[in-house]
């Protein structure tokens, strides 16, 4: 497989630096497949700030289906974010168009906020589920290709 992987670095704190990259991505180039992780206690900011660092990513193909990790994640997004997040996807979708999207979430606070989330950018993803466990998202999100993942 082809994978490039990148990082949103936050700027080095006062105290010194922050080794904590909230959201990470990496692109399976072949099956044109995107792994974006988030960590811990993650700002509207930096998601949008992933954004821009795809659009501006060279090896970002045009199409890409999404597993989007947050099962680490620590804080849960309000209402008005996730239309930020929306307005986001809205804009890099010149660079990059989304397929299906398979979205991991494991407190039922975050995962009740996914579900809206994907009512809310559903004009954007072909389909869209959440999903408890990464292995079932995994497994989800190579169904929706059975063609392609076999050929390959």
């Amino acid at each position: 497989m082809d994978y490039v992987e990148r990082t949103e670095k936050r700027p080095p704190s006062e105290a010194g630096i922050d080794l904590h990259m909230p959201v990470t991505y990496q692109i399976d180039k072949a099956n044109r497949i995107i792994y974006t992780r988030c960590t811990g206690a993650v700002t509207l900011q930096e998601v949008v700030d992933h954004f821009r660092a795809l659009e501006r990513d060279p090896d970002c193909p045009e199409r890409l289906d999404v597993l989007l990790d947050l099962s680490d994640q620590t804080t849960v997004p309000e209402r008005e974010n996730l239309q930020e997040v929306t307005a986001a996807m809205y804009r890099v979708r010149r660079k990059v168009q989304f397929g299906s999207c398979a979205i991991v979430a494991c407190s039922d606070g975050l995962f009740g906020m996914i579900r809206m989330f994907e009512v809310f950018a559903e004009r954007y993803f072909h389909e869209s589920c959440a999903f408890r466990s990464v292995n079932e998202a995994e497994v989800w999100l190579s169904s929706q290709h059975p063609a392609t993942k076999a050929a390959g």
